[in-house]
């Protein structure tokens, strides 16, 4: 037997001076720009970069790496690890306080480092985004030499682990480019993103612009760029962290399940009231998601970009699902350019990370048009298409009242799919097109026109007849046949999950 001495000759006097020496360090790192650039943080609402962590992440969760990198506080980035909802992820915050939230040799590492960590660990990584891109080297610091860059590294957590984006603030360059990269991003009212901010412009192109008009919410949702905005920092984060909790850690697990609220099955009697049975009036498709799924809440994703097409994170009998729908009340449900991409990149992740596909189709086809054919509507709608169509994951499928063409196919309707189930409501109208369209179209007298119009009516019965739908439904039944169709479709959930495999060429 050994005798281990409890203390050294000098005890803890020893490490005195190391301890104050790092303790030093790290309070420097931490002072961020310093305490009068932080008040004005304070003053004018915002939260500096430390904050944004403590209110993303929960309490006392954060554990910070590369405190002492570089040459000023924390190199202009505060990264490390932390828990949300008690599940772990990865988090960089760029510091607008230090050099403007630029990106040197050192917080370039860092950003490589809890993106590579993200991947090996298999967990989410959020980037909370307020800088002015790479920096110039500083005097008597080298020139960079060859060195990852954390784009590569971002690029290869594409649908392995959730990537998701707050801007803050102004965004601009290679900082920027994390959003359109993410499967979800949310900005302010107050903030901007450009791939060069407005000196940069009006010196290479002689234009002068605002930060705003550049690249103020308006430009960004319009462009597709970003999905979500929100009122302000706060906001923002509590965003990030809803969406994040209807995710897997990786796709090597499957969704976390809600459980207890309203979980069970009810019948929906006011869904007779919400849908019209009149198909060519317009009503509110969120209704029918909110009668439908529990609690009649759900987290709406891209509401002000494709406004024909309503993408929504919720949960069906407390498993979270992905709800794709038509929105009657804009262009009748035409499927444009905007409303085919947003859907198409929603399905794609929710692909991903193994969250069932809902689709309430109710529409009249893809956009026609000679704008809409300039603008790529066929392109786009088989990019929806093809993502929907590869999707694996468990997929149910209601036609609410109609479904013309190309966008049938689109939503997940036409037989042969690889959908769980596949429902329709009594007197939906189907068709390569709709009847006056066809009568039009052959130069129908109005005996054939007539004849049309009464094959349309009764499309959905000579369809259920060769088994195009699994059932013909009564609305008020739909929350509990598609409850059973989740639950039986969940039953797939017998070997480990993995990510998935797409070999295929997006159009």
């Amino acid at each position: 037997m050994v005798d281990v001495p409890v203390t050294g000759d000098g005890g803890a006097d020893d490490w005195r001076p190391l301890l104050d020496d790092l303790e030093d360090r790290r309070r420097t790192a931490r002072s961020m720009g310093g305490s009068e650039k932080l008040a004005r943080r304070r003053d004018s609402g915002s939260l500096d970069a430390r904050a944004r962590i403590g209110h993303l992440l929960d309490p006392g969760s954060f554990v910070e790496l590369g405190t002492l990198v570089g040459r000023v506080p924390a190199d202009g980035l505060v990264a490390g690890s932390g828990e949300i909802e008690g599940r772990p992820v990865m988090v960089g915050a760029e510091d607008f306080t230090v050099l403007g939230g630029s990106i040197g040799a050192g917080s370039s590492a860092k950003r490589f480092r809890i993106s590579e960590l993200a991947e090996l660990d298999r967990i989410p990584l959020v980037m909370l985004l307020e800088g002015a891109g790479h920096r110039p080297p500083l005097p008597d610091e080298p020139e960079p030499g060859r060195a990852p860059t954390d784009l590569i590294q971002q690029a290869r957590l594409s649908g392995r682990v959730p990537l998701v984006t707050g801007v803050l603030g102004a965004s601009a360059g290679h900082g920027a480019l994390v959003a359109p990269m993410s499967d979800f991003s949310v900005m302010t009212l107050d903030a901007s993103i450009f791939t060069a901010g407005p000196p940069v412009v009006k010196a290479s192109l002689g234009e002068e612009v605002s930060t705003h008009d550049l690249g103020g919410p308006e430009v960004a949702v319009t462009s597709g760029l970003i999905h979500n905005v929100a009122a302000d920092d706060r906001s923002a984060l509590d965003d990030l962290r809803t969406y994040l909790s209807y995710f897997p850690s990786s796709a090597w697990s499957h969704p976390p399940r809600r459980e207890g609220g309203d979980t069970g099955p009810r019948r929906l009697d006011e869904l007779l009231d919400i849908v019209p049975r009149d198909s060519s009036m317009a009503y509110d498709v969120r209704g029918v998601v909110s009668a439908l799924v529990d609690d009649g809440r759900f987290f709406p994703v891209q509401p002000g970009f494709g406004d024909s097409m309503v993408c929504a994170l919720a949960h069906l009998g407390g498993e979270p699902v992905a709800v794709v729908a038509n929105q009657p009340q804009v262009l009748a449900g035409a499927i444009d350019v905007d409303a085919a991409e947003k859907a198409a990149h929603f399905v794609t992740v929710a692909d991903s990370f193994h969250l069932p596909l809902v689709f309430l189709t109710d529409n009249p086809g893809m956009l026609a048009g000679a704008a809409s054919e300039r603008a790529g509507i066929l392109r786009a709608g088989a990019r929806m298409f093809a993502a929907q169509t590869q999707a694996r994951t468990v997929k149910l499928q209601v036609t609410l009242r109609k479904a013309y063409g190309f966008g049938s196919l689109a939503m997940s309707m036409v037989s042969f799919d690889s959908q769980t189930a596949s429902y329709a409501l009594p007197g939906v109208t189907l068709g390569a097109m709709g009847s006056r369209g066809a009568a039009d179209a052959v130069g129908a007298d109005a005996g054939t026109a007539e004849a049309l119009r009464e094959a349309e009516v009764r499309a959905v019965y000579r369809s259920a007849g060769r088994l195009g739908f699994d059932e013909v439904i009564d609305p008020r039944d739909l929350r509990n046949v598609l409850l059973a169709g989740l639950s039986r479709g969940l039953s797939r959930r017998q070997v480990a999950p993995e990510p998935a495999a797409r070999v295929a060429i997006t159009p």
